[in-house]
């Protein structure tokens, strides 16, 4: 299991980040960077099932481990789906979460990812572009 962490510093208080982050246009948005029209169903409460699409209905499933909000958001991955359908996969504990931590120049936001090797390369090629857009909606959102 490898472990990334990736990390921007965001001039917005966390609520504005934290809404960025996971409400569904801007969720939309941030997104983009890994996969253009990615969107998600389901709830963000602790321990339900959150799935996570491409345009193709192709994505993945994982369990919300963690919601403080404002604050932490951790997923355990469970499997893919290919169009459509759950398979579960035997990643281990693969995670990923999302740390707030309000600061004098607003809020720097950490994410911490559990992964298979086979996903690193394309977590450090696509995160760094998504905290810029996480950074740049937040910053300039109304």
């Amino acid at each position: 299991m490898e472990k990334l962490h990736f990390e921007i510093q965001i001039s917005a208080e966390p609520a504005k980040v934290w809404s960025v982050l996971w409400d569904d246009m801007s969720y939309r948005q941030w997104t983009t960077a890994f996969t253009e029209g990615s969107f998600y169903q389901g709830t963000w409460e602790e321990g339900s099932i959150m799935k996570f699409f491409d345009p193709h209905n192709n994505g993945m499933y994982s369990r919300v481990e963690k919601n403080i909000p404002e604050k932490i958001m951790k997923f355990l991955h469970l499997g893919e789906i290919i169009e459509g359908i759950e398979m579960p996969q035997d990643w281990g504990e693969a995670t990923e979460a999302y740390i707030l931590e309000e600061n004098e120049e607003g809020t720097m936001l950490n994410v911490e990812i559990q992964t298979n090797e086979e996903f690193k390369s394309f977590f450090e090629e696509k995160f760094p572009n998504a905290l810029r857009i996480i950074k740049n909606l937040s910053e300039n959102q109304l």
